[in-house]
């Protein structure tokens, strides 16, 4: 099969071998080339958007992403994990000897935030939309209620 191509001699484009075109456009070989233009066949332009269940899978499972969650919520034990506050490398040691041996710090920071939570200028992380503030009465959690209007 030829195609035109954009290079062009005295009588106008020079046809190209598709496996040629598919290794220059595409940096593939001839069969993925095939599939591709197949694809397109079928599908027109449509087929140029990322099929379902391409992509990288997940590292973390929703259980661990859930353990990082928990984690980061309770309070750290000031004599075992050596904090008062977490912060992302705390949470990483505490994660790393319970039992994710291989979790980093851009890990954790990017499921707590999918989860919601918001890196706080005291080292902590809250649940976006909350805040403590000290009251006379003591320590209080606000809520804002358009938290989700303003995220987006």
């Amino acid at each position: 099969m030829l195609l035109r191509s954009a290079r062009r001699d005295e009588h106008g484009p020079v046809p190209r071998p598709l496996e040629e075109l598919a290794r220059d456009l595409f940096g593939v070989g001839l069969s993925v080339g095939n599939v591709l233009v197949a694809r397109f066949n079928r599908h027109g332009l449509a087929a140029l958007r990322i099929a379902t269940g391409r992509g990288r899978r997940a590292t973390y499972s929703a259980s661990e992403r859930a353990r990082i969650v928990a984690t980061a919520q309770r309070q750290p034990n000031r004599r075992t994990e050596g904090t008062a506050t977490w912060s992302l490398s705390t949470l990483q040691r505490s994660l790393r000897q319970a039992d994710l041996p291989r979790v980093g710090t851009s890990t954790i920071r990017r499921v707590l935030q999918d989860a919601g939570s918001s890196y706080q200028r005291t080292r902590t992380w809250c649940p976006t939309g909350t805040a403590q503030r000290k009251r006379k009465s003591g320590v209080v959690t606000v809520v804002d209620p358009n938290t989700e209007q303003k995220r987006g």
